[in-house]
């Protein structure tokens, strides 16, 4: 049984926008791109839709720091919607803000709800290295809704030099490819292949930001334009936010995208979703060679859509994402993990890469029906995450309306968090690891996760000037997740690792 035409969620219009002017100071500023996007989104769905939103989410922005800024969109759009409301950041926010919006259509709380987000980094970083003012919005003094770097890292995580997102995934990167019975040049193969059919989607869509396919081994490979940047990955395995360009995504109840006369086929249904997440302090979760929280939002996907997904957009910002949701899945190492063209290649802005993806899925599915396909986003650093099933075909009540959050779920699959001593001295084993690299091409820092006999977590230095002991942590041919070694209280106050 369907659910009634008139509570049905569909989605009926996308638009995307790319701003590449020669001069900065010529450039679209966020407002605008996002502007541009909602009305492009709404001309995709036919028009006349635009003065009936109801409901407005502005996916949280980085490069320009406004205040009001779902108020000032809804102004430039000349539309007051009774909820205007804009997000926290993560890169999971915009199927979270979809999969919400089409809860509140289904419960009748919404008619017309549109989901915007863009950025303007490009433009940014290109008028402060020509010395350019912006002619835009000017920035807020307090802006809203900011980063707040002490909510997503602790004091002990910047005093070692492990504090951003390139720094962290490479904890799961290292951990994994013990766990899956791998040698580090076998972890790196799977990464290249996975991500040159990516490069390969990015290069296919004409709303990629960068449509360049790369081999493999272009990818993995350290080269003068491809640096190391956190081991084990370099420049083309690394999210790419320097973009100009915004994405909106426009929803309404079945009923009145047939009254507008839109086809059938470009109707799209979401069918539901769910979210969890993992503790923000990284050396708080149980493990690094998976992730409860990954695991319990997928594994409700499956459920939602039991005879598998036709095609799916993995958030790939670094490589041990798709892998692992890959894994969870159940999916072939062949399968494509990506319509839009992945973080590295298609590029989007830092918080808005699932909404471009959204757009691209929905495209997608016209082009080609299906009943099923999944949108898994992710925000922090293997922290937050969100799927969210869409397809061809209307959802049954049933999976709408199951529970959207199912961290119960993940508590219950999680281990044992290790007790963390910080104060320990002795003997331990590698856990899983983080090497830094400089511009130079060198290692920079880096620092040991590790767990002592009776299997308390340490967090050790390494230090810079071991080459043997640092080649050991480097090599292709042998993971050193488990290897002895030894930590030591330092003078800075942090324990150091080092190689026995």
């Amino acid at each position: 049984m369907s659910l009634p035409a008139d509570r049905t969620p569909v989605i009926i219009g996308v638009g995307e926008v790319l701003d590449r002017p020669g001069d900065p100071a010529a450039a679209l500023e966020p407002l605008a791109l996002m502007e541009a996007a909602v009305r492009a989104a709404d001309a995709d769905a036919g028009g006349g839709f635009l003065a009936r939103v109801d409901s407005l989410d502005v996916i949280n922005l980085i490069s320009w720091r406004y205040d009001r800024v779902a108020a000032r969109l809804a102004e430039r759009l000349g539309i007051v919607p009774p909820r205007a409301v804009y997000g926290v950041v993560g890169g999971e926010t915009p199927t979270t803000k979809i999969h919400e919006a089409a809860l509140r259509i289904m419960n009748g709380d919404s008619m017309v709800a549109v989901v915007t987000g863009g950025e303007a980094q490009n433009a940014v970083a290109k008028a402060k290295a020509a010395g350019v003012t912006l002619p835009w919005t000017p920035p807020a003094s307090v802006p809203e809704n900011p980063i707040i770097p002490s909510e997503h890292v602790t004091p002990l995580g910047m005093s070692h030099g492990i504090f951003q997102p390139i720094h962290i995934y490479p904890l799961y990167e290292n951990a994994t490819v013990a766990a899956w019975g791998l040698t580090p040049a076998e972890a790196l193969a799977e990464s290249g292949a996975a991500y040159e059919r990516i490069s390969a989607a990015a290069a296919a869509n004409a709303q990629a930001w960068g449509r360049a396919a790369f081999r493999a081994d272009a990818i993995t490979q350290v080269t003068d334009d491809n640096r190391m940047i956190c081991w084990p990955y370099t420049k083309r395995m690394v999210a790419n936010n320097n973009v100009n360009a915004a994405a909106a995504v426009l929803m309404t109840t079945l009923a009145a995208a047939r009254a507008a006369g839109i086809p059938e086929h470009r109707i799209i249904h979401i069918h539901g979703g769910a979210s969890a997440g993992e503790p923000m302090d990284y050396l708080k979760r149980d493990q690094y060679v998976h992730s409860a929280a990954q695991d319990a939002v997928l594994g409700q996907a499956m459920h939602i859509a039991p005879q598998g997904f036709d095609r799916v957009e993995l958030y790939s910002c670094f490589p041990t994402v798709p892998k692992m949701a890959r894994r969870t899945l159940g999916l072939a190492a062949d399968v494509p993990l990506s319509v839009m063209g992945g973080l590295s290649f298609a590029g989007a802005g830092l918080n808005c890469y699932m909404l471009h993806s959204a757009c691209a899925m929905v495209r997608s599915l016209r082009d080609a029906p299906a009943d099923s396909a999944l949108l898994y986003g992710q925000g922090g650093y293997v922290t937050k995450h969100h799927a969210l099933v869409i397809g061809c075909r209307a959802a049954e009540p049933a999976w709408l309306m199951l529970n959207r959050d199912v961290q119960d779920m993940c508590e219950n699959a999680r281990g044992d968090v290790p007790r963390f001593d910080g104060g320990y001295a002795g003997p331990a084993r590698v856990e899983t690891f983080s090497i830094v690299f400089g511009r130079d091409g060198q290692p920079s820092h880096g620092s040991v996760v590790g767990r002592t006999p009776d299997q308390a977590r340490v967090f050790g230095k390494l230090d810079m000037a071991d080459n043997v002991g640092l080649a050991a942590f480097l090599s292709v041919d042998a993971s050193p997740v488990g290897m002895a070694g030894r930590v030591d209280a330092g003078d800075d106050g942090l324990q150091h690792w080092r190689v026995t």
